[in-house]
């Protein structure tokens, strides 16, 4: 099962690798930074699909930093880690689903050209962390592989929200920028479940081999 679903991995490289320590601080700092200037863009353009995504910067800087202290713990506190990550990105997908739905009630056309450019800049961002992190996902535990998720799923948001801006450009609608919000948020959450259940098979398997142990 832990072959399976890319759980397992070499644990001494994941806590002492300081390449991988500078990816993360790398992501942390891109993350953050990033994160306060597009919910200012946001707020700026009106755009729903930006502020989704900026409070997702913000989420994914956090909960990696608490990866990037996690390292020197045990497996199993690991794994406990990436199972909160997987948790908190389903809370994140369901929370903009609600604020796409209540928007929609009163929407308003965001500004295409504001929101058009962050989001290319969001997209540099997010490739240059996944970079940061691709070498990592196959070998690394489920903390690992979560981060890189995080990242993953960032750099595909971002080229949604550059066709929305294009198309709220075009068809001078709120639609394109509410609909992008909400398939952000599917996206969130299915790469939670496969969070929560490489987590939760790495838990399993430390749990098992700690009582034969």
């Amino acid at each position: 099962m832990s072959e399976n679903c890319g759980c397992t991995g070499d644990e001494t490289r994941a806590a002492h690798d300081p390449t991988y320590r500078r990816a993360l601080w790398t992501v942390v700092l891109l993350n953050v930074g990033f994160g306060l200037f597009e919910l200012a863009g946001g707020f700026l353009s009106g755009s729903q699909a930006l502020k989704a995504d900026s409070l997702d910067f913000l989420g994914d800087g956090s909960i990696t930093f608490v990866g990037l202290l996690a390292l020197g713990w045990a497996a199993i506190t690991r794994a406990r880690v990436a199972l909160t990550q997987g948790l908190f990105l389903a809370a994140l997908g369901v929370g903009v689903i609600g604020m796409a739905l209540w928007r929609a009630l009163t929407a308003v056309p965001p500004d295409a050209d504001v929101m058009g450019g962050i989001g290319i800049a969001a997209l540099v961002v997010n490739t240059s962390a996944a970079l940061a992190l691709a070498r990592f996902r196959k070998g690394g535990d489920a903390q690992a592989r979560a981060i890189w998720l995080f990242s993953r799923n960032d750099a595909l948001a971002n080229i949604a929200v550059i066709v929305a801006a294009g198309l709220v450009y075009w068809l001078d609608s709120a639609w394109p920028d509410l609909i992008v919000a909400g398939a952000v948020a599917i996206l969130f959450l299915r790469s939670a479940w496969e969070i929560i259940r490489d987590a939760r098979g790495e838990l399993a398997e430390v749990r098992v081999t700690g009582n034969r142990s």
